[in-house]
C-alpha cells in the first residue's frame, strides 16, 4: 500500500491510497467467503460449499465491488495509522481508479485531531481575585430574610410603594397585544422594578377594582430590540392589594433563622457563607483563567467537527432551559433581541474556546502522565448511585461502559486542572 498525505489544513486531512494485486488478491478471497455464505450447491448445505466451487456460481460484477469494498475499509484505518493521523470521524472516501484484480486508488478526507504544542503552563500570569464580602452584601441578605418573614394583610386601601398588588395586565403597541406583554392573576411587589420605569409607578394611588391604562416608552436599551423605544398602552386590573409588614432586623428575627441568639451570629453566618460561595465562584473562574491563558501560549487549532458539536451542545442547553419557562429557541432569541445568524456568529467564538480548552488539557494531561485509576472511578460511580438510587433510569446509565468512560475523562480533567492551578502557585 502507497500512501500520500495531503494537509488540507491544520485539522483536515486527505490521504491518497494506491493498492497493488497482491493486497487486492487477498481482499477478494474474503470477498469470495462472504458472498459464498448464500449459495447453495447440490450436496451441500446452504454457504458449506468449497469457496472455489462456490465462486463459479458468483456474479463477477458482485465478486469486484465486494473485494473494492473489503480493501477499502482494511486500508483506510491503516493508512490513518501509518501516517500517524487521528481521525475525528468516519472518513470520507472517493474512489478514483479501480481495475479489477490489478490495482485501485482512492481518496480518503477526514477531520483530525490537531497537533497541539503547550506552551509553558508554568509561567501564566494569572492572578486570583480576592474573597472580599461587603457589608452590602450581607444586609442584601438579611433584607430578603426579612421579607420572607413579612406578614401580608389584604386592605381596601390605595397601593403604594412597599405593598404587593395582584394584577391582570395586557401591553398593547398600535391597539394590538404584544407577545410576553400579558398576564393574569400576577404578583408584583411595588418598588422591586420587576418592570420597565413607570409600571409600578402607574399603579400607586389605585384601589381593588380599579381598571386603568398606563401609557409608557420601553428603554432604548431594552434587551428585546423589537420592543427598544416603542410607545405602549398596559390595560392593567387590580384585583387585590396586601399590606407587607416586614419584621426588624434584630436579634428576634435572627432567633427565628436558626440556633441564633443575636444578629451578630446571624450575620457572621451570613458572612461565612457568602465568602464560600464566593470562594467557590473565584476558584472555578481562576481556573478558567489559567487555561484561557494556556490556550494562548499554545498552538492549537480547533476541528470544525468539533466546534459544530459544541455549538450544538450550547444550542441544546439554551432550548432545554426556555423550554423550562415555556419559550422555545425562536422566542429566546426575540426575548434577547438576536437574530439566529448574530447568535451563531457569537456561540461559535464560545465554541471554538471550548474546543481548543479541551485539546489543550488532554494534551497536558498527556504529557504530564495524569491518570484517575479505575478505582476511584469505581468509587465515583458508587457515589452516584447513592445520589441516584430513587432513578431507575440514571442507574441503568451509569452501567454503560461509555458513561464509565465519560466519568473518568471527566476526573482526568479535574486532575489535570488541579495540577495546572499547583503549577501557578
Amino acid at each position: 500500500m502507497k500512501t500520500t498525505v495531503k494537509n488540507i489544513s491544520d485539522t483536515k486531512v486527505e490521504i491518497k491510497v494506491v493498492l497493488d494485486s497482491d493486497e487486492l488478491k487477498d481482499a477478494r478471497k474474503k470477498a469470495v467467503a462472504r458472498l459464498s455464505q448464500e449459495v447453495k450447491l447440490p450436496g451441500f448445505r446452504k454457504g458449506k460449499a468449497p469457496a472455489d466451487m462456490a465462486e463459479k456460481h458468483l456474479n463477477p460484477n458482485d465478486v469486484a465491488q465486494a473485494t473494492l469494498d473489503i480493501a477499502v475499509r482494511t486500508a483506510v484505518p491503516k493508512a490513518f495509522t501509518d501516517n500517524k493521523k487521528n481521525p475525528l470521524v468516519i472518513p470520507e472516501v472517493s474512489v478514483t481508479k479501480y481495475a479489477v484484480d490489478e490495482s485501485a486508488e482512492f481518496v480518503a478526507t477526514a477531520d483530525i485531531l490537531p497537533e497541539v504544542k503547550i506552551g509553558d503552563y508554568k509561567k501564566l500570569g494569572v492572578k486570583k481575585e480576592k474573597v472580599e464580602v461587603q457589608e452590602k452584601d450581607i444586609n442584601d441578605v438579611l433584607n430578603n430574610i426579612a421579607k420572607a418573614y413579612a406578614e401580608k394583610k389584604v386592605t381596601k386601601d390605595k397601593a403604594k410603594m412597599g405593598d404587593e398588588v395582584i394584577i391582570d395586565f395586557t401591553g398593547k403597541k398600535d391597539g394590538k397585544a404584544f407577545k410576553g406583554g400579558a398576564a393574569h392573576d400576577f404578583t408584583l411587589g411595588l418598588g422591586s422594578h420587576q418592570f420597565i420605569p413607570g409600571f409600578e409607578e402607574g399603579i400607586v394611588g389605585h384601589e381593588p377594582g380599579d381598571k386603568f391604562e398606563i401609557p409608557l416608552t420601553f428603554p432604548k436599551d431594552y434587551h428585546a430590540k423589537e420592543m427598544a423605544g416603542e410607545k405602549v398602552v398596559f390595560e392593567v386590573l387590580v384585583k387585590q392589594i396586601n399590606q407587607v409588614n416586614t419584621p426588624k432586623i434584630d436579634d428576634e428575627l435572627a432567633k427565628k433563622c436558626g440556633p441564633f441568639k443575636t444578629l451578630k451570629e446571624l450575620k457572621a453566618d451570613i458572612k461565612k457563607n457568602l465568602a464560600a460561595q464566593d470562594e467557590h465562584r473565584i476558584e472555578e473562574k481562576y481556573k478558567d483563567d489559567l487555561v484561557s491563558a494556556l490556550v494562548k501560549k499554545s498552538t492549537v487549532s480547533a476541528p470544525e467537527v468539533l466546534i459544530s458539536d459544541q455549538l450544538r451542545f450550547i444550542k441544546d442547553d439554551i432550548t432545554r432551559n426556555a423550554a423550562a419557562s415555556g419559550m422555545s429557541f425562536d422566542d429566546y432569541l426575540k426575548q434577547t433581541g438576536q437574530k439566529e445568524e448574530d447568535w451563531e456568529k457569537e456561540a461559535r467564538k464560545m465554541a471554538e474556546a471550548r474546543v481548543k480548552a479541551s485539546l489543550v488539557l488532554q494534551i497536558l494531561a498527556r504529557d504530564q502522565k495524569i491518570e484517575v485509576p479505575d478505582e476511584e472511578v469505581s468509587a465515583k460511580i458508587a457515589e452516584l448511585r447513592d445520589v441516584y438510587k430513587k432513578s431507575p433510569e440514571a442507574l441503568k446509565n451509569l452501567k454503560d461502559p461509555r458513561v464509565r468512560q465519560d466519568i473518568k475523562n471527566r476526573m482526568t480533567i479535574e486532575k489535570t486542572l488541579e495540577f495546572l492551578v499547583n503549577a501557578n502557585k
